[in-house]
């Protein structure tokens, strides 16, 4: 992230560094409840309509998806 508009909020809308806005707003996840298998599937989709290859994408996506504090010590399975 590379300006503070691309992070996420907290409830009282100061920036919160640790999550993207696409993942973390007003101090509560997007898509709450959510596996990481589809947040994942959900960050390549988004990543490709913003003209990243499909291959990049599933190259960044399950490389810092299970690195976030979110999801650190879980697995994606496949």
């Amino acid at each position: 992230m590379h300006h503070l508009a691309d992070y996420g909020t907290n409830k009282d809308d100061p920036v919160n560094t640790e999550y993207c806005r696409h993942c973390y707003l007003k101090g509560v996840f997007v898509n709450h409840g959510i596996s990481m298998e589809k947040k994942i599937e959900k960050n390549i989709d988004k990543a490709h309509k913003m003209g990243m290859s499909s291959e990049e994408a599933t190259i960044m996506s399950h490389n810092i998806l299970p690195a976030l504090k979110r999801w650190k010590g879980l697995k994606p399975t496949e």
